[in-house]
């Protein structure tokens, strides 16, 4: 016996209408963090033992930050999807929703620092 309609069965969704959407996300930013991970061990392998001047000059590079920045943006949004799904698993009464809000806005927070910090190595501000 089946209780879900024709087209609730045809769109794939679950009663809260995002979970299909949120865990293709999930796979798609672990995904993407194998070829960001690697970058950053090469990257690292590439500045280790290098002056200050030296490393300063290799992650101010363009193709270096725009890895660097790819690279955070996937996985602060990993980050933040991984603890939205464990809050809302195990976390149940009033403080569900500031812990949500809470991981918004601190994911929100380091994704800011972390890229401005890309951006004034790309300037050459050290």
């Amino acid at each position: 016996m089946r209780f879900r309609s024709t087209l609730a069965r045809v769109r794939g969704l679950g009663a809260a209408r995002s979970g299909t959407e949120q865990w293709w996300q999930e796979r798609v930013t672990a995904a993407a963090s194998i070829p960001l991970t690697i970058f950053l061990i090469w990257l690292g392998g590439k500045v280790a033992g290098r002056s200050y001047a030296e490393t300063i000059e290799i992650l101010g590079h363009p193709l270096v930050a725009i890895g660097l920045i790819i690279a955070l943006s996937n996985m602060f949004w990993h980050m933040k999807l991984g603890m939205q799904a464990i809050i809302e698993d195990y976390v149940h009464g009033g403080s569900r929703v500031w812990l949500l809000l809470a991981n918004n806005f601190s994911v929100a927070v380091f994704w800011v620092a972390g890229i401005y910090a890309v951006i004034r190595l790309g300037l050459g501000a050290s």
